[in-house]
């Protein structure tokens, strides 16, 4: 029986008709446009040179930083330009641009692996052939697989597979998990054997009940993976809040779940895992949902790594005339999308466009002292107080109430009836606290080297 964690809310998860057929591949476009920061982590230095042909499947940057994942190129063709770009949140990366030669002509080092072959490595070298396909966590947080598997071995007792899918509109895992069950679990069995960990938990919300049953017929004689279905209920997919209702832990503040003996990973990360290791294939593409009112034809579309979101948009039926917003990622969680000329990337699970009439912004937002937002925050924060510093940019006010724990899942402002913009008043926050620090840093450095100097 699943436990509960605190506060949380069930929104309408709107996850047909994207989730009622299969996964469509999208032809890849005439260019990729690939960046180089694509996870949480050092990013990556290009190792290809403008006008140098490239295969499908080539490693074309890494970083030789414990945290990273290298980068490879998503079609065969030709490097044309090397230049900064902005990613989907404004920062600006590096970008490597190929224009499509249309052959997908494969990498030479890219060859599948038997079974003997597979079963003859051990936790190094899966972890290491991991590290070397690129693959980070697939369901939007982009921390590197390998160094995770390397920090938690020896250290957990349980791996938990993320199947929640909470937000709504997503429905990638979902389709992933019918349509490559087998491949699914021979990967949760490779994280296993990396990791060194010999229990697993496959947490699964209950609007995912047909994958939920495949996955438990194809495990029934695997008796290490246990299939769980959960209730639905909004931000169960965040890791403190699922190693908590599927096991009863409580991840302290400010730590992680290996704090408690538990690692979590993507379902869909499960999925590269086996493509890695049986197939030899690095991260290169990867199923984005395609829905909400302002879209066309809500799907799912297998997409390479670098495509341009005019041409997803393209390819699926275009948008409505009466488009207000785009976001990438879920509604709760996702970033809002001013230019569709940036690219998809690894973490990029969902793309959702929404029209006119779903805009419930007011023009006064006002804070009634209701509590709601407190009642629902599954980090037991006070969001009133937390806005209201914020504010005023009362920076101690911000620490006393702990805005830095907020993990930024909308639930304050999906239930405020003043429509105050909590999740974007915390970001801001958050941003300050971290250049007043690096200032104080700065202007202590500063006065050390002073004093220094003076003696």
């Amino acid at each position: 029986m699943p436990f509960r964690f605190f506060g949380g809310i069930h929104p309408n998860d709107k996850k047909s008709p994207a989730n009622s057929a299969g996964s469509i591949p999208m032809a890849p476009p005439p260019q990729v446009a690939i960046p180089m920061s694509q996870h949480i982590g050092a990013p990556c230095t290009p190792s290809v040179a403008i006008g140098e042909s490239v295969k499908f499947g080539q490693k074309i940057a890494d970083s030789g930083a414990p945290v990273s994942a290298p980068i490879h190129a998503t079609v065969s063709g030709k490097v044309v330009k090397i230049e900064p770009g902005e990613l989907p949140d404004g920062r600006i990366s590096s970008f490597v641009v190929i224009e499509n030669d249309g052959n997908d002509s494969l990498c030479e080092t890219i060859s599948p692996r038997s079974e003997e072959a597979v079963s003859a490595l051990n936790s190094e070298e899966i972890t290491k052939i991991i590290r070397e396909a690129g693959i980070v966590g697939m369901g939007g947080a982009a921390f590197p697989t390998a160094f995770k598997i390397e920090s938690s071995r020896g250290k957990t007792d349980t791996i938990i597979i993320n199947g929640a899918e909470c937000e709504p509109y997503i429905t990638s895992d979902h389709r992933t998990m019918l349509e490559h069950p087998d491949e699914m679990i021979k990967g949760i069995e490779l994280i296993m054997r990396a990791c060194e960990t010999p229990k697993v938990i496959f947490g699964i919300e209950s609007n995912k009940t047909d994958a939920a049953e495949l996955l438990k017929a194809k495990c029934a004689e695997k008796p290490e993976i246990e299939i769980r279905l959960m209730p639905c209920r909004y931000p169960q997919g965040a890791e403190k809040q699922l190693v908590q209702t599927l096991t009863g832990r409580e991840v302290p503040p400010g730590g992680l779940p290996a704090a408690v003996g538990c690692s979590v990973f993507n379902a869909f990360t499960a999925y590269m895992v086996y493509r890695a290791v049986y197939e030899g294939m690095p991260v290169v593409e990867r199923v984005v949902t395609v829905s909400g009112s302002g879209s066309h034809e809500p799907k799912n579309y297998l997409t390479r790594i670098g495509t341009p979101l005019t041409y997803v948009f393209e390819q699926a039926g275009g948008l409505k005339e009466d488009l207000n917003k785009v976001i990438m990622g879920g509604p709760m969680m996702g970033i809002a999308i001013y230019n569709l000329d940036v690219s998809t990337m690894k973490g990029t699970n969902a793309i959702l466009a929404f029209s006119d009439d779903e805009d419930k912004t007011v023009s006064d937002p006002t804070c009634i002292r209701c509590g709601k937002c407190a009642e629902v925050c599954p980090m037991r924060l006070l969001p009133v107080y937390m806005h209201m510093y914020e504010q005023k940019n009362d920076f101690a006010g911000m620490e006393r109430y702990n805005l830095t724990d907020c993990i930024e899942c909308g639930a304050c402002t999906y239930t405020c009836p003043g429509r105050l913009h909590l999740t974007h008043s915390f970001r801001a926050g958050k941003a300050k606290l971290a250049e007043k620090a690096a200032a104080d840093k700065a202007r202590a450095e500063s006065g050390e080297g002073e004093t220094k100097n003076a003696g």
